[in-house]
């Protein structure tokens, strides 16, 4: 995200609190954060360093910051809660072309349950033909109103962060794609030195908004080892899957040479193992 503080507009306001604070000192970092960028509650908490959603709430008052605070001890980056609908959007831009391209658009879509008045949240988890495949995880999430009974035509959501892993349906968005978009998002990787081959996670408050390339805002940017997630869309199989990973990676080869014949650093061996 430091990267990209030449686009202020196109980036979720955040901050990052260094590790090891103590609780006190992490909620005096967060609230200070607010303060200074004027934010208020939501506010997303996550590891800076991490990877399918592990360690990342929605906390929605101090309560829950405490709470957090007591459990966090990595770096962590605090975050304004960006609502709208969300996407990640794959970028390439090989450095000899003068402009990038996207290669992958994702829709997320948060699933939601549908109250009857007669049976309890649980039942109706265990009862739905997709929610029963995460059962585990939202019976956790949802482990103190497992026996609520939701009114009949109420909904609910079971998801609120758009991770795969934590049971947000995965969409092809490649019908998204338009030139106005990749002119914006071209416009955001420039400014970044060195930025040629990653996924933007971002909100944007329609489809049609981010069609046109505006009225989105960047959450994450996530370099090599980031994927194209439409891959995850029920309408493709496993050999699609294959296919198509197959392809990113040959990119991602062919950027890295090209970076390296215009002098660009190259990791040693050793330089590699160890950051493994």
């Amino acid at each position: 995200l430091d990267g990209l503080r030449h686009a202020p507009e196109r980036v979720a306001a955040h901050a990052l609190v260094p590790a090891g604070l103590k609780p006190d000192a992490f909620e005096a970092t967060v609230k200070s954060f607010m303060r200074a960028r004027q934010v208020d509650y939501p506010v997303v908490l996550k590891p800076d360093v991490g990877q399918r959603g592990l360690g990342v709430a929605i906390v929605r008052d101090d309560a829950a910051l405490a709470r957090y605070a007591e459990k966090s001890r990595p770096a962590t980056v605090a975050q304004a809660y960006v609502t709208g609908e969300e996407f990640g959007i794959f970028y390439a831009r090989h450095p000899d072309e003068p402009a990038g391209r996207i290669i992958s658009i994702t829709r997320k879509v948060f699933p939601e349950l549908t109250g009857d008045g007669r049976h309890t949240l649980e039942r109706l988890i265990l009862a739905d033909r997709r929610a029963v495949c995460m059962a585990k995880v939202y019976l956790a999430r949802f482990r103190e109103r497992l026996s609520w009974v939701p009114a009949k035509g109420e909904r609910i959501s079971l998801v609120d962060i758009g991770n795969h892993c934590r049971g947000t349906i995965f969409l092809d968005g490649s019908d998204l794609r338009t030139p106005a978009l990749e002119a914006a998002l071209d416009r955001v990787a420039d400014g970044y030195p060195g930025f040629a081959f990653g996924r933007f996670d971002l909100r944007a408050e329609s489809m049609e908004a981010l069609r046109a390339g505006h009225g989105f805002k960047i959450m994450e940017l996530n370099g090599v080892t980031s994927e194209t997630t439409h891959i995850y869309d029920p309408r493709h199989n496993a050999v699609y899957g294959w296919r198509t990973l197959c392809a990113q990676w040959r990119l991602a080869f062919e950027i890295g040479a090209a970076q390296a014949k215009r002098g660009v650093r190259v990791l040693t061996v050793r330089e590699f193992v160890q950051m493994l």
